[in-house]
C-alpha cells in the first residue's frame, strides 16, 4: 500500500533516459525557445524535414518537429507536425504546445504594438484562502480527497469483504459441512458467527495497513526528502504528476504555488479532525459491511453455485453503484439536499456520509444517519436469516425471486 504512494518518486529514479528531438523550424522563430529538461533534449537543425525523417532513428533522435514556413501566424497554429515512430507521450506534447504557444503570442504582441511586460505587470492571479469560523486554514482540494478516498475504501471493502462471506457460506453449503454445523447451533448463530468474523478479520487488516502503510510511507517518503530544500522538495512533487512542470512554467517563478503554499501542508493537516474521520470510518466500514454482508451471506444460502449468485448480485450492488456516482455530485455540494438523503439513507450513507464528513456535517445528520443505519442492518439481517434458514440446507433446485420470497413468508 505504501509503494503505491512512494512509487511516484521511486519510478522517477528509474526513469532515466533522455529523449532527443530535432526540431526543424522553418520560420527561425523558435530558435533556442525550446528548454531542455532533464528527460527532454532539443537539437535545432537546418535540414530538409524529409532527410531528417529517414535518418532520425540513425541519429537516436524519439522524434522530428516540424514548424513550417506559413503566411501568418494564425495559420501555423495548425501547421506544426511531430514525427515519431512511437506515440509521444503527455509531457512531450503539453511542452511543445506551450512553448510554440507563448512564442507565437508574443510574436502577436509585437505585431500589435503590445508590451508584454506590461500585460504580465497587470496580469492577476486571484488566491482564495479557506479558513474555518476559528481562522484556521482549511484545504477544499484535501478535503475532497480524504472524503472521496475514505468513500472509495468502504466502496471496496464491502465488495471485497460481502463477496468473502458469501463464498464461505457457499463453500459449508457446497461440500456438505453445513449440516454438521447446524446440528450443534441454530442457523441464524452459524450466519451471524461468519458475518462477524469476517469484520473482525477485515476490521484487523484495515488497521494494519493504516499502521504498517503509515509508517513505511514516512520512512521511504523521509528518506527520499531527506538533505533536500523545500524547493527541491516542492520539484519532485512537481515532477510526480503529469503535466504540472508546464503548468509551473506558465505559473510564472512568482506563482504561489511555487513558494510557501507547497509546504503548507503540515499546517493545513492539523485543521482536520482525524479522530472524528477514523471514528467515523469504522463505524461506516462495520456497519455497510454488517448491512450487506447479510444479504452476501442469503445469496451463497440460497444458491448451489457460483454462477448461481449473478442473477441476486445485481438488486444488492445496484445501491452501492448509486452511491459512488452520487460522491461526485456530494463532493461539488456537501451541504445540499441529494448530500443528505444519500447520507441518511442506510444502503447509500456508509460512502456518501464519509465524502460529507471531513467538509463539516451537523451532528443530528450523523445521529440521523447512524441510527437509521444501525435499523437497516437489523431489517437486511433479518431478512437474510429467513433466507438463510431455508436456503442452506436446499439443494438441486433453481431458485427464483418468488421462491425466496416463500421463504421469507415461511413461519416455523
Amino acid at each position: 500500500m505504501s509503494g503505491i504512494f512512494v512509487s511516484v518518486f521511486l519510478l522517477d529514479k528509474v526513469d532515466t533516459e533522455i529523449k532527443t528531438i530535432g526540431v526543424v523550424d522553418n520560420t527561425h522563430i523558435f530558435v533556442n525557445k525550446f528548454k531542455d529538461s532533464d528527460r527532454i533534449k532539443f537539437e535545432y537543425l537546418n535540414e530538409d524535414i524529409n532527410k531528417v525523417r529517414d535518418q532520425s532513428q540513425s541519429r537516436g533522435y524519439f522524434g522530428v518537429l516540424l514548424i513550417p514556413s506559413t503566411e501568418n501566424l494564425s495559420s501555423l497554429e495548425k501547421a506544426v507536425t511531430f514525427y515519431s515512430e512511437s506515440q509521444p507521450g503527455f509531457d512531450i506534447i503539453s511542452k511543445i504546445k506551450f512553448t510554440i504557444e507563448k512564442e507565437i503570442n508574443t510574436q502577436k504582441y509585437i505585431a500589435a504594438g503590445i508590451d508584454e511586460k506590461k500585460l504580465t505587470e497587470i496580469k492577476t492571479d486571484v488566491d482564495i484562502q479557506t479558513r474555518d469560523l476559528e481562522n484556521k486554514e482549511t484545504s477544499t482540494p484535501l478535503t475532497t480527497g480524504l472524503g472521496f478516498g475514505a468513500g472509495l475504501l468502504i466502496y471496496l471493502f464491502i465488495f471485497i469483504y460481502g463477496a468473502m462471506v458469501m463464498r464461505g457460506v457457499l463453500e459449508e453449503k457446497t461440500s456438505r459441512i453445513v449440516e454438521v454445523i447446524i446440528s450443534s447451533v441454530k442457523p441464524f448463530q452459524l450466519m451471524m458467527g461468519k458475518i462477524i468474523g469476517v469484520a473482525l478479520v477485515g476490521l484487523t487488516q484495515f488497521l494494519l495497513w493504516v499502521v504498517l502503510s503509515s509508517s513505511v510511507f514516512f520512512l521511504l517518503s523521509s528518506s527520499l526528502m531527506a538533505g533536500k530544500s523545500d524547493k527541491e522538495k516542492a520539484e519532485m512533487i512537481i515532477k510526480s504528476r503529469p503535466g504540472m512542470e508546464q503548468a509551473m512554467e506558465q505559473a510564472g517563478e512568482d506563482s504561489p504555488i511555487k513558494g510557501d503554499k507547497m509546504m503548507k501542508l503540515d499546517s493545513i493537516l492539523g485543521t482536520i479532525n482525524f479522530p472524528l474521520l477514523i471514528g467515523m470510518f469504522i463505524f461506516y466500514f462495520l456497519g455497510g459491511y454488517l448491512l450487506y454482508s447479510a444479504l452476501f451471506a442469503a445469496i451463497g444460502a440460497a444458491v448451489d453455485s457460483e454462477t448461481d449468485t449473478q442473477q441476486f448480485m445485481l438488486p444488492v450492488t445496484i445501491p452501492l453503484i448509486i452511491a459512488y456516482i452520487a460522491a461526485a455530485t456530494v463532493i461539488n455540494n456537501p451541504q445540499g439536499n441529494v448530500a443528505f438523503w444519500f447520507s441518511v439513507i442506510p444502503f447509500t450513507s456508509p460512502i456518501v456520509m464519509m465524502v460529507r464528513i471531513p467538509f463539516g456535517v451537523p451532528w443530528e445528520h450523523i445521529v440521523l444517519s447512524m441510527v437509521l443505519l444501525i435499523g437497516g442492518f437489523i431489517f437486511t439481517t433479518w431478512i437474510a436469516a429467513r433466507i438463510y434458514r431455508t436456503g442452506i440446507l436446499m439443494y438441486g433446485k433453481k431458485v427464483t425471486y418468488k421462491e425466496l420470497w416463500k421463504w421469507l413468508r415461511f413461519h416455523n
